[in-house]
């Protein structure tokens, strides 16, 4: 056998691992995508098989907001991964901008001679980049971001034998993306409040157990808020349930734009509200309520002829372990305060002042 003969043999061997690798890690992903839901889980496993199969220097995933169309970086492998989490692309910046935008693969062996490259994104996270390999994800028509794949000066080169690879791998975390999100959608809808986008009643109940068993393990205190609006029913009476309902709407998103992300909110029934406040005392617990009666105050609730009605709110505060021992019994604390917010004059917070005999028994 001549060393010609040898060559060619080697190279069929090889050719034929390469496509061993790459149908196994196919068949891994393909497992992977239909072993969990969770989409972070989902998305780093397919990756680490990118990883594997075209170890690159460095790469990426971004996902298009659904909200502003911008590219956002969802995955970032790479030694500026930190940077790379702040910065947004618009459609058609850059490389991925482009590829989103078009919704075509791209292979760009030097970076250098490619005017679609954002040179701005490498110097601002001051990063050599010398070859991309990207390929949008799409289910149908509609795409839901990109892989990218990028090459530092004296790596290897991407070559158009990469592309397909690419490209079967990218179908299948579009289908784990759309999975995981419609997942997402309907989860959320079973603890969702229709009308406030709040947490509804029952899973508020979850959420409190939840927060109270973190603060018998970490010895940490919990606030719970329970309000209601004052004289709502003449607001129904006057100007209709229609008008009535899209302000306990408005309430709702009122309270979600000014309580902490590690807050949580729901509508408990009716014009009634509670937000529960992780380590947080009494002190915290009153600072958030009377934020929040400042900002019932001052917003412009107004009927369909833009008539202004005035929505005032009573707010009964109650602390975990200080003014009760479990869930009913903080509950029954912060919903006694509220009463007496009531007759004090309403538009007002009261604490808990241990009054109830139902609370400690």
């Amino acid at each position: 056998m001549t060393n010609n003969q040898m060559s060619d043999s080697e190279q069929v061997v090889e050719l034929l691992a390469r496509r061993n690798a790459e149908l196994a890690s196919l068949l891994e992903i393909g497992k992977t995508l239909i072993s969990s839901l969770e989409l972070r889980e989902v998305l780093q496993s397919i990756m680490s098989q990118v990883e594997r199969l075209l170890q690159p220097k460095t790469w990426s995933l971004l996902l298009v907001d659904e909200e502003t169309g911008d590219l956002c970086f969802e995955i970032a492998v790479s030694p500026v991964a930190q940077e790379l989490k702040g910065i947004r692309l618009k459609m058609g910046e850059g490389i991925a901008g482009w590829v989103a935008q078009s919704g075509q693969p791209l292979l760009i062996p030097d970076v250098s001679k490619d005017a679609r490259f954002a040179s701005h994104v490498a110097e601002e996270v001051e990063y050599p980049v010398s070859s991309i390999l990207c390929t949008p994800l799409k289910i149908r028509d509609r795409v839901l971001g990109v892989i990218e794949l990028i090459n530092t000066v004296g790596e290897r080169t991407f070559d158009d034998d990469d592309l397909p690879l690419l490209g079967a791998v990218a179908d299948f975390a579009a289908i784990a993306i759309d999975n995981a999100r419609n997942y997402k959608r309907v989860s959320e809808l079973v603890v969702t409040d229709d009308l406030t986008g709040l947490h509804n009643a029952r899973h508020f109940h979850e959420l409190l157990e939840h927060e109270l068993d973190r603060s018998r393990r970490y010895k940490s205190q919990v606030s719970l808020l329970f309000f209601d609006l004052d004289h709502f029913k003449g607001v129904n009476d006057r100007y209709g349930h229609l008008v009535g309902s899209r302000m306990i709407a408005e309430v709702g998103q009122l309270v979600k734009r000014h309580i902490r992300s590690s807050d949580r909110a729901a509508r408990y029934g009716g014009d009634e509200y509670v937000i529960v406040l992780p380590n947080t005392g009494k002190q915290g617990a009153l600072a958030v309520a009377n934020n929040l009666l400042e900002r019932f105050r001052a917003h412009p609730f107004l009927t369909d002829s833009n008539e202004r009605v005035e929505i005032t709110a009573s707010f009964g505060a109650a602390t975990f372990p200080d003014d009760a021992h479990d869930r009913t019994s903080l509950i029954r604390a912060a919903d006694s305060a509220m009463y007496e917010a009531k007759e004090a004059g309403r538009d007002r917070v009261e604490y808990f002042s241990g009054n109830d005999t139902r609370i400690m028994a």
